[in-house]
């Protein structure tokens, strides 16, 4: 018997109202207290109360205009290096019309600045850490070494300062910076710090793919609204969540008639997505998380799971001017976060863009030397996760991998209804 992502999900969730009902997963309360006393700090949004299990349902659809993230602009540039400071921050923004909302922030923007970088030149980020927890700066997707990985317990810590490098040895992709702090990662990821990482190379370059402001990036992530406005944080999927798109609720996008590439991007801590037309339209997938696929893909839906990206091309030419089609959620949708985002034509538009029939091609692989297998497992008791049997300690290295070696690693989720993405740091693989 076979069981789909769909059901995955729903046994996910059925399984935390039973588990959260007999007292085995931390309340919202125990939460806040305990996090205050984790490896990077005490939270800055003091402990929130236990509350109705339904959030308030104050969000009109599709009432604001979904914006762009802005790009950041280095504050020196030499012939081999693009140098930012973007510092962490505590500020307010406005995710729901007249609401000021405290959020975290890489640059006081919500979510944070577009780094564009160029694949063989090197960026520098230079980050102050102005908030009272401890940071880790992580780039989701890089070839990178260690020492400016980002990794949970190398911590900018409270009004200190570090710089990370970032040598680009790789091709034209969507990545994305986030929070990494053992603990605290979730947290601050869901407040604000997050922002997207686009590498261009000479390929794309020669592609007649839509470019320019026909190439839109768009974070996609569930939140949950307070009354007042205030995020609300826990780590259960409590109804009444929304859909949240570049930092606004169930926003509207105004397109002109013809093809966007949209950059999407799942910045969720735990909730799948499926996304779909609303008219049940065809879009193509050009792109994965390390770049461009070989050949473009089309398709009605899109699934991603949490830190997932894909490039899509859709042609809203289809669409009459004055006409609206809405980026739905297929994936065990609520009614607070079925309706993602509204797309508007409000125009027609010259297109000199087109999807080729090949967009790159993959680099060789050599013939694995080694097949190594692992297990993950979650204990829904203890909130503790396991590889192959063992928690994650710093101070033991489970694997030693030679350079420049090809293994075949062959990952097995053993739990029966726990669904686990997996991400390696450092280097990209293929599956």
């Amino acid at each position: 018997m076979t069981t789909s992502r769909r059901e995955l999900l729903k046994l996910m969730t059925a399984a935390g109202a039973a588990l959260t009902a007999s007292g085995l997963l931390i309340s919202r309360t125990s939460l806040s207290d305990t996090r205050a006393g984790g490896p990077a700090g005490a939270s800055p949004f003091a402990a929130q109360p236990v509350a109705a299990q339904a959030l308030a349902p104050i969000v009109t659809p599709f009432r604001t205009a979904m914006p762009i993230p802005p790009v950041a602009r280095p504050v020196s540039v030499t012939s081999t290096t693009d140098t930012y400071s973007i510092p962490v921050t505590q500020t307010t923004a406005e995710i729901i019309p007249g609401v000021r909302t405290p959020v975290l922030t890489y640059g006081g923007s919500f979510p944070g600045p577009t780094i564009k970088a160029r694949s063989g030149r090197r960026v520098v980020v230079k980050q102050p850490n102005r908030i009272t927890t401890g940071t880790s700066m992580h780039l989701h997707g890089a070839v990178v070494d260690p020492a400016n990985d980002g990794g949970p317990m190398d911590l900018i810590t409270p009004g200190g300062q570090r710089t990370y490098t970032y040598p680009n040895p790789q091709v034209a992709a969507t990545l994305w910076y986030h929070d990494h702090a053992h603990h605290m990662e979730a947290e601050h990821v869901y407040r604000g710090m997050s922002g997207f990482y686009l590498i261009s190379d000479d390929n794309e370059d020669a592609l007649p793919l839509p470019r320019g402001t026909y190439d839109v990036p768009i974070v996609v992530r569930d939140i949950g609204l307070n009354p007042d406005g205030t995020l609300f944080f826990d780590h259960n999927f409590t109804p009444g969540r929304r859909s949240w798109s570049t930092g606004k609720p169930q926003p509207y996008f105004q397109v002109a008639a013809r093809k966007y590439r949209l950059r999407i991007l799942n910045g969720s801590n735990q909730r799948p997505f499926e996304f779909r037309l609303s008219d049940g339209g065809e879009f193509t997938q050009i792109a994965s998380d390390r770049g461009l696929l070989p050949a473009p893909y089309t398709t009605t839906t899109l699934p991603l799971s949490p830190a997932e990206r894909a490039d899509i091309v859709v042609d809203f030419s289809r669409y009459p001017v004055g006409s609206s089609v809405v980026l739905e959620n297929a994936y065990f949708p609520e009614p607070s976060n079925k309706e993602i985002l509204r797309f508007d034509v409000v125009r027609s538009a010259y297109d000199p863009s087109s999807v080729p029939a090949r967009l790159a091609t993959l680099p060789p692989t050599a013939a694995p030397t080694q097949t190594r297998n692992y297990t993950l497992d979650f204990d829904v008791q203890t909130g503790a996760g396991s590889i192959s049997g063992k928690t994650w300690d710093e101070q033991r290295v489970d694997t030693t991998v030679r350079q420049g070696d090809t293994e075949v690693w062959e990952i097995k989720n053993t739990h029966p209804f726990i669904p686990h993405n997996f991400h390696i740091h450092l280097v990209d693989f293929r599956i």
